[in-house]
């Protein structure tokens, strides 16, 4: 039985880098939570504007929060007023979870955006959930995402589909891979996300491997 290891977790702090970034004492789970409860819940409001992941940093007195969005025109708004209403969504949420108005930090809100859809493994499996949930061929789905990955400049694309794919009465497993994708060097730039896909028949997951080409001066 192989022995699995998140890409992701594999290469943090050579490839890629923390997504919370802060120290803290004693209340330390109560800061882990806070910031799992608040990325989950920036996760599920800006979907919409196809948000790729949630990076928090934290200080003494101040909050920094980096969102990485596929259109951040969605998030910012007219005029900025969707920028002030995700802020004051936010203040709201910290209200509740610190039940003080004394603690709020200064929040600080940065919308980046997202070089190449086609090249974050999170919103390639979201676009998958998506597709798999309005009952299109899973086959075209797979051919047609590993396409347009690789026709993005990857170098390799891996997906997996596992459960009652297309209905069937039992789960079963479907994959396409093409170019590399080599999970044991850490020094490659893997991107990988699991989202599940909620059908009628219940759920599929989709996982998603992509080996990002490098830039000049270090990794995309």
């Amino acid at each position: 039985m192989g022995q699995k290891v998140n890409p992701h977790v594999l290469r943090l702090g050579i490839v890629h880098t923390w997504s919370s970034r802060w120290f803290a004492g004693k209340d330390y789970k109560d800061v882990v939570l806070e910031d799992y409860f608040l990325r989950t819940k920036l996760m599920e409001r800006l979907k919409i504007a196809g948000i790729a992941r949630v990076e928090i940093e934290r200080s003494i007195n101040s909050l920094k929060i980096i969102l990485y969005v596929s259109r951040p025109g969605i998030v910012i708004g007219r005029g900025g007023t969707g920028l002030e209403d995700l802020k004051k969504s936010i203040t709201r949420f910290f209200e509740q979870s610190r039940k003080s108005k004394k603690n709020m930090p200064k929040m600080d809100i940065r919308v980046e955006p997202v070089k190449d859809p086609n090249l974050d493994a999170h919103l390639v499996a979201t676009s998958i959930s998506d597709q798999l949930i309005r009952r299109l061929p899973f086959k075209r789905i797979l051919a047609s995402t590993a396409d347009r990955v690789m026709n993005s400049g990857a170098l390799g694309v891996k997906v997996v589909l596992t459960g009652r794919i297309g209905g069937s009465e039992i789960g079963r497993r479907e994959k396409i891979h093409i170019g590399t994708v080599p999970l044991s060097t850490i020094r490659e730039n893997i991107h990988y996300a699991q989202v599940p896909s909620l059908t009628k028949k219940g759920y599929i997951g989709v996982k998603v491997w992509i080996n990002k080409p490098e830039e000049k001066g270090g990794t995309v």
